[in-house]
């Protein structure tokens, strides 16, 4: 049995490896490049011969691990794409907007270009188009957590609660007959316990191999104290100052969350009844499917709606679908709070909404989320006093407030917990899905505490497990 690691080597973006058994071929996310050093990956072909595929299974919708699916479809793969239910409910609208984001980039870019006098290094297009993404859709297949699929003559999985955003899920991989099966476990995104919203993430205890992610492997996150605090704190601040609160956010999991805890302040008169902006088509459609799904929702989701109050709805919430009423957000008077994608600020509405704020000394610029290496984000929380926008140079002279609470992701402790409920050691562990000094950190942490074999493999790499 082989394995393929794709993507997501020493980075956070563009999860993706394919596994190779002597009866199946089957490839595990095909996550998009969000970093810039990256992105160039995004437009090569294929690593692995599409027309061989058996299936591809989705751990979750989360553009760095579907985003690259309508060019997966593109090459000629007609296989099923396996993924939960709520998740097939949420891939349709974040390739779409994913679609919708390249498009409006790719002709701002043309206009810009225009303008400048001068040519692109590349002719200027989208990377795939809403067609493409009406290609992939009917290839996604619905499945129930606890739910076996055959996947092949020999693999087969089953999805676990990864606790990450809705949907999530880890994956228990079978490979070979049921007697003398291989067992391999691909984490995906691990999700704090106790969030609100989604159930915890699933404990295993035995594996053969593991796959899992480290984003926070070289750290533990700060103390949360109370997110409620901390979040009213910053907007009776902000608000005191006149200015806006712009939060680059995650349309799935991450406003909706945010849209819980103000409904909650906002109900409990904590902060000022002000306008609260989700600009972010996509944002909007992703709350319609978490009300679709209450069975996922936990104890704590499932207690404020028994008292009688909506989880996603307040006094001041508004909802923007279209670019106009997107632009008609900088022409309001007064303080306002707005989120909107993307969330590590790589491109859609919220990089129009930082040039209008980002030079402001009276708004807050506020991350609730990763931020990846050479990202717009990362550049802002790093301290940077200058940043690119739009291919224009903005002083930063808002307020900066990464609000650690709201992480969708485990910390170093929360990782190196999930690994210890393994009654034996796995065979080999792999560290993806985290930057070079995170998946570094955490082998050492890993290795010191347990004794146990653990790799980092590099962007490429083709592994024998036997």
């Amino acid at each position: 049995m082989i394995i393929h690691f794709l993507g997501a080597n020493k980075q956070v973006t563009g999860s993706r490896y394919c596994l190779e058994s002597a009866g199946g071929k089957i490839l595990i996310d095909c996550g998009l490049f969000q970093e810039r050093d990256y992105r160039e990956r995004n437009w090569c072909p294929s690593p692995v011969d599409v027309t061989e595929l058996d299936a591809v299974v989705l751990t979750h919708v989360h553009i760095d691990h579907c985003g690259l699916l309508p060019r997966l479809v593109a090459e000629g793969f007609r296989g099923p794409i396996y993924m939960t239910r709520p998740s097939q409910d949420l891939l349709g609208m974040m390739l779409h907007d994913t679609a919708r984001i390249q498009k409006e980039d790719a002709a701002y870019k043309i206009r810009r270009h225009k303008k400048a006098s001068h040519k692109p290094p590349r002719p200027v297009k989208p990377l795939y188009t809403e067609e493409d993404v009406e290609r992939t859709l009917p290839l996604a297949s619905g499945v129930d957590y606890g739910e076996q699929v055959s996947l092949s003559d020999d693999l087969c999985v089953t999805f676990h609660d990864a606790g990450h955003i809705l949907g999530s899920s880890m994956l228990e991989i079978k490979a070979g007959s049921q007697g003398d099966a291989t067992t391999i476990v691909f984490s995906g995104d691990i999700g704090l316990e106790n969030k609100p919203i989604v159930r915890d993430p699933t404990f295993f205890q035995q594996a053969d191999f593991v796959v899992m992610e480290s984003t926070y492997g070289d750290r533990n996150h700060a103390p949360a104290g109370n997110v409620e605090d901390e979040l009213a704190a910053v907007i009776q601040r902000t608000v005191g100052r006149g200015g806006n609160v712009v939060i680059p956010t995650f349309a799935v999991e991450r406003a909706q969350e945010l849209m819980y805890h103000l409904a909650r302040l906002c109900l409990a008169g904590r902060i000022p009844q002000l306008p609260v902006y989700l600009d972010s088509p996509m944002a909007i459609n992703a709350t319609d499917v978490f009300k679709r799904h209450r069975d996922c929702y936990d104890s704590e989701a499932w207690q404020l709606i028994m008292q009688g109050q909506e989880p996603f709805d307040f006094p001041g919430l508004v909802m923007t679908r279209s670019s106009d009423e997107s632009r008609a957000i900088n022409q309001v008077k007064g303080p306002a709070i707005i989120m909107s994608t993307s969330g590590m600020c790589t491109a859609g509405r919220i990089k129009h909404h930082l040039r209008q704020n980002i030079g402001r000394p009276e708004s807050t610029i506020l991350f609730v989320g990763y931020q990846a290496h050479g990202s717009l984000g990362r550049h802002i929380v790093e301290g940077k006093e200058e940043v690119r926008i739009h291919g224009r140079k903005y002083a930063v002279e808002a307020e900066i407030v990464q609000l650690s609470g709201f992480s969708g992701h485990a910390d170093q402790a929360g990782l190196v917990r999930w690994l210890s409920h393994f009654a034996a050691a796995p065979q080999q562990v792999f560290l993806t899905h985290g930057d070079a000094e995170a998946a570094e950190c955490l082998q050492q942490k890993i290795i010191q505490e347990s004794g146990w074999t653990v790799k980092i493999p590099e962007y490429g790499e083709i592994v024998d497990l036997g």
